[in-house]
């Protein structure tokens, strides 16, 4: 090949293959590395500075919580960023944000990727500030709460699209929630309030804060737990690890009446995509409904919402060969109560009839009262039974109960119990799931499962 034509090939190879770059490479920087420019400041009054090419916070006493701001506003995107924090503060991104003239006095509200050095390692979580508070605990991430690097760097990544948005620290998934309140709004880097005991003049770093707006591709699914709080929707990932709605949002097909063959005409009702129980006399009634289908190891997961003064419950391994007598269906039961309202929970033993216990046998770890919602709220549980009969009950991202079926120990709490009388109680290698009607007024929502292997 002459020498010109050689020189010609190689420069259109080089073209071509250069070219995905230019038309896939969507990132721009947020932060110039020289000054602010394109940032502004909002609420507190923490300093921000530029230091060697890193964007510094500093805290300030006696002020609220600083936030500094993107100028632009974003809705589908990914970001990237580097953080590096003093390990005794607390910070957090904010994205998908808003300042508004008529909400708090323009108080910063929306979602926020955590950034927490602390010994509770929820860094990556994500948390609604200024509204609902924590969306997605890390707990139930166990591996995304290892990701964080307390005396290093760390990379954090976001991807919020559509109404999906999950996060990511030093390549780890930590955060896959489902939410749409908020599609659009600004980014910002929070310098946390400090209280009298902390010091003023700690530091937090950012740098190569890059951003993508356009050719979104979404990070393949993974296996770590969704958050899910559309009602009765399944997510992508939500379906590849295998879960199915147990209750479809619309009517009652795949339940029955405990110990019938038909629905309950009675007090049940599915309005606005939601299973409610109207309320009768507060007492059992015998008309709970179950599952068609029997589960053995499974994960549950579903919300729930209490009226003043209720009583309800989940149960699982529902055993309908039992005797009930005319009241509820028999079998392992996460209890819903309003404990502060129902005197069950002072019944029982040592509190194992409150909220999320094992209902007469092992009491739950009790959470503090920011993580739960009000009556009237809706609050989220999860059940998992793991095959080697390892049970877990959640609450709002909380592990409150755990306990291996089958156990030495479960057998002797059974014996202890209400139980003690129907033999082999709570052994059954599978079972229906049942709702509760114990007279008050429940409602449940997005009911989901899953088998285990």
């Amino acid at each position: 090949m002459p020498k010109n034509n050689l020189f010609v090939f190689c420069l259109v190879m080089v073209v071509f293959f250069n070219q995905p770059l230019i038309v896939y490479s969507q990132w721009r920087s947020l932060f110039n590395g020289k000054n602010l420019s394109g940032w502004n400041q909002k609420n507190g009054k923490a300093k921000y500075t530029v230091e060697h090419g890193e964007l510094v916070g500093t805290t300030v006493a006696n002020t609220t919580n600083s936030f500094l701001c993107t100028n632009e506003e974003f809705g589908d995107f990914i970001v990237e960023l580097e953080v590096k924090v003093d390990p005794a503060m607390n910070s957090g991104i904010q994205f998908r944000s808003l300042s508004k003239e008529d909400y708090h006095n323009s108080q910063v509200h929306g979602y926020q990727m955590e950034i927490d050095p602390s010994a509770r390692a929820w860094s990556g979580g994500i948390y609604d500030e200024g509204r609902r508070d924590w969306l997605y605990i890390p707990n139930i991430n166990p591996d995304g709460k290892k990701a964080f690097n307390v005396m290093g760097w760390n990379k954090y990544r976001i991807e919020a699209i559509g109404n999906t948005i999950r996060t990511w620290i030093n390549g780890i998934p930590v955060a896959h929630l489902i939410d749409d309140m908020t599609p659009k709004g600004f980014i910002a880097l929070q310098v946390h309030a400090i209280n009298s005991a902390m010091d003023e003049g700690m530091k937090i770093r950012w740098k190569n804060i890059n951003i993508q707006t356009a050719n979104l591709k979404p990070s393949p699914t993974d296996n770590i737990p969704v958050v899910n709080l559309l009602k009765n929707y399944l997510s992508e990932q939500e379906k590849n690890q295998g879960f199915n709605l147990l209750f479809n949002g619309t009517d009652f097909s795949g339940w029955r009446s405990v110990h019938g063959t038909s629905m309950s005409d009675k007090r049940w009702a599915v309005k606005d995509g939601e299973v409610t129980v109207a309320p009768s006399d507060g007492a059992e009634t015998g008309n709970d409904i179950v599952s068609n289908e029997e589960f053995g190891a499974f994960e549950l997961t579903f919300d729930f919402k209490l009226s003043e003064g209720a009583n309800s419950g989940i149960k699982y391994f529902v055993n309908e060969q039992y005797d009930s007598q005319g009241k509820s269906g028999i079998g392992l039961e996460y209890q819903i109560l309003d404990d502060e309202k129902h005197p069950d929970a002072k019944n029982g033993v040592v509190g194992n009839r409150t909220l999320a216990s094992l209902y007469d046998l092992i009491p739950s770890y009790k959470i503090e009262k920011r993580f739960q919602q009000k009556i009237g709220g809706w609050n989220q549980g999860r059940i998992i039974v793991y095959p080697n009969n390892i049970v877990q009950h959640w609450l709002n991202g909380f592990k409150v109960v755990e306990y291996e079926r089958k156990s030495n120990i479960f057998l002797a709490l059974v014996a202890r119990s209400k139980y003690e009388k129907y033999e082999g109680f709570g052994l059954n290698d599978k079972g229906n799931i049942l709702l509760q009607d114990h007279g008050n007024a429940v409602s449940f929502r997005s009911i989901k499962i899953r088998r285990l292997k």
